[in-house]
């Protein structure tokens, strides 16, 4: 029988929500500005999968990023992109773009999707301090043969983008907020237990398939007036397209199948506890600071370092 001393139970649960960005780009949200702070360091993650091409041709064109980092991580299909640094490429299946936007760079990210027009995709904003926003941009382009891949005890399969399993180390490190960004693959019948630091914030997305992230069974239990609720009945597994926030405190996490597998992103990441002026690509701490910010894009000032 499990042991549940120091495991963290869920503190909101909701399903993502279809939405358009870019220029025209059919995703789901799992989280963004409505759910400010509850997510602390994170602002933002979209889902962006389809199997029609007009869903997301139209890309995300050329725009400014200030004040955050964007964590870019493809399964299936293809994305080419560019920005005011001068990296070009493609990102694809398995890859991650870990970019800090830092004082400010301008890019485009457009779409491609595999041979059949299949896309699949995820992007992550994760806020920086103050007095690191004005930092110089950083880009690091991952590829699928840099991410280690493991087994654990539990019989999962884990991508270690950013983090720890075991002594293997996946190859994002020194990040500012200390995040831990795995993907993990759980068959039927199987129980994940990970550690996680106390005073962080850990969330869950599942990808595919179903799970119950907490081991009451009962995740809507614990959701105080609801953000999106959706109407479960115990026991009820988490499925596809769900975002499980963990209460805070507590070592550990787990994660149960039954008789279906599950494959979701689990994500945590230190609270910055930070004022946030927030308004489109543009994150700072005031109003004035934001101001600034699209000030100096309409007066060409905007970028202060390239490589």
């Amino acid at each position: 029988m499990q042991d549940n001393k120091g495991l963290r139970i869920i503190q909101k649960i909701w399903k993502s929500e279809p939405t358009i960005e870019g220029a025209g780009v059919h995703l789901k949200r799992a989280f963004g500005f409505h759910e400010l702070p509850l997510l602390d360091p994170f602002l933002l993650l979209d889902d962006f999968r389809s199997e029609n091409p007009a869903d997301y041709k139209a890309g995300f064109p050329w725009h400014p990023h200030r004040g955050i980092e964007t964590i870019t991580y493809v399964l299936d299909g293809n994305v080419e992109h560019g920005d005011s640094m001068g990296n070009r490429g493609n990102i694809s299946a398995g890859d991650v773009q870990w970019m800090t936007a830092g004082s400010g760079i301008i890019h485009q990210e457009m779409p491609k999707g595999n041979s059949k027009g299949q896309m699949l995709g995820f992007q992550l904003w994760a806020n920086l301090p103050a007095q690191t926003k004005m930092m110089d941009p950083r880009y690091r382009e991952v590829k699928k043969m840099q991410i280690p891949l493991i087994t654990t005890q539990d019989g999962a399969s884990v991508r270690i983008i950013c983090g720890e399993i075991n002594g293997t180390r996946g190859p994002v490190q020194d990040i500012i907020t200390d995040p831990e960004y795995l993907d993990i693959e759980l068959p039927a019948g199987k129980t994940f237990t990970h550690p996680v630091k106390a005073d962080h914030t850990v969330f869950a997305y599942v990808i595919d398939g179903e799970a119950y992230f907490d081991p009451s069974r009962t995740p809507f239990a614990h959701d105080a007036a609801g953000i999106n609720y959706f109407d479960m009945q115990p026991p009820c597994p988490c499925g596809n397209g769900t975002l499980v926030l963990y209460a805070t405190g507590g070592s550990r996490v787990s994660i149960t199948t039954d008789k279906h597998s599950v494959r979701f992103l689990l994500i945590s990441g230190k609270p910055l506890r930070e004022p946030v002026a927030w308004y489109g690509p543009i994150v700072m701490n005031t109003h004035d600071e934001l101001r600034k910010a699209f000030q100096e894009f309409q007066d060409g000032t905007f970028v202060k370092h390239r490589q």
